[in-house]
């Protein structure tokens, strides 16, 4: 088992920041991918980004080059660095684990999943 517990969420205005942290515990060992989805009232939960377990990242269109995923040097620890955020990127932010192979923005590859962590925007 994985434990994920996010944390960082808020009230932010549109044109700030925020930065998101994922702590992982228990049986961490093996290569992994994590990432970060987001799921707005109504709409189906969505990918935002991922980094490998060789620090490779990925990150949708939606999101580039202003959210930054990184990762703690023991790769236990998972941050997403949001800038410049917009009241479209308002959602519940999920942590979640899976194996190194998985197609990273399908959900149904993960194995964990954190309880969430909201962040609103307001324009």
């Amino acid at each position: 088992q994985v434990q994920l517990v996010e944390s960082g969420g808020g009230l932010v205005q549109a044109g700030g920041s925020l930065r998101l942290s994922c702590k992982a515990s228990g049986r961490t060992s093996g290569t992994y991918t994590m990432s970060w989805f987001r799921q707005a009232p109504g709409n189906e939960r969505e990918f935002v980004a991922a980094i490998s377990w060789n620090d490779s990242t990925f990150e949708t269109n939606a999101v580039k080059g202003r959210f930054t995923i990184s990762r703690s040097y023991d790769k236990n620890s998972m941050y997403l660095q949001m800038n410049s955020l917009k009241p479209e990127d308002t959602a519940v932010y999920y942590c979640a684990w899976g194996p190194d192979t998985i197609v990273v923005i399908k959900p149904a590859e993960y194995e964990y999943w954190g309880q969430g962590t909201q962040v609103t925007v307001s324009s």
